[in-house]
């Protein structure tokens, strides 16, 4: 679990792996200088000051820091296993279409694949069957951009609400919210709020899978 001394220290770390001091990471990211000093730590009443969500945004920003390293910086060891790197199967949404590339299950298969490093936030990421989709056009959209990289992982639990890649037997796919998966009917929805759910036969769906991770 993450404390505020980590968090902080986290900062700090960040700092001075980039030659700067607190004050001189703050400038850089273009916060008033005394933002990260210690006596904006703690209140006078001794109540413990955490960074605002804003101010660790621009400093991520300043100093071209995925929100994963950061997190990895600020996890206390015994926590870190779960955040440790590792390399997923990496494919373009374009050629994901081709049904060859992936099995029954939707796992990768095949040849055509690529890698890319990923630290994994979450056990399940690291699961064989993992793969990572590079977003290719406007497909996906407006869930994502062209450009975007998700991060697959089809041994990992689906609820309601979840974003989730789907292939049709048809070879449609399809990145929508889930809404309902009984034996018969899914029901999704593509993350516009004026567009309808969109109801799929089960029967028409070849695999489906929880989508862990974006970076947009």
């Amino acid at each position: 679990m993450l404390s505020h001394q980590r968090l902080w220290s986290a900062i700090d770390l960040l700092a001075q792996r980039r030659g700067l001091s607190a004050s001189g990471l703050a400038r850089k990211a273009g916060l008033d200088p005394t933002t990260f000093n210690r006596s904006k730590r703690q209140a006078l009443d001794g109540r413990q000051r955490w960074p605002s969500t804003e101010s660790i945004s621009k400093v991520l920003t300043a100093t071209e820091t995925s929100i994963e390293e950061f997190f990895d910086i600020a996890a206390p060891p015994q926590d870190r296993v779960a955040l440790s790197r590792c390399r997923l199967p990496l494919l373009g949404s374009r050629e994901a279409r081709d049904p060859r590339h992936f099995t029954a299950a939707g796992q990768p298969a095949g040849n055509g694949w690529d890698e890319v490093p990923f630290i994994a936030p979450d056990p399940t990421v690291r699961d064989e069957g993992a793969f990572a989709l590079a977003v290719d056009g406007h497909s996906m959209q407006p869930l994502y951009n062209d450009g975007d990289v998700v991060v697959v992982a089809p041994g990992a639990q689906i609820r309601r609400g979840d974003r989730i890649l789907l292939r049709t037997r048809k070879g449609e796919l399809l990145a929508r919210v889930l809404i309902r998966h009984t034996a018969r009917l899914i029901e999704l929805h593509g993350g516009n709020p004026e567009a309808p759910d969109e109801p799929i036969d089960a029967g028409e769906v070849e695999w489906l899978a929880r989508i862990v991770w974006v970076s947009q």
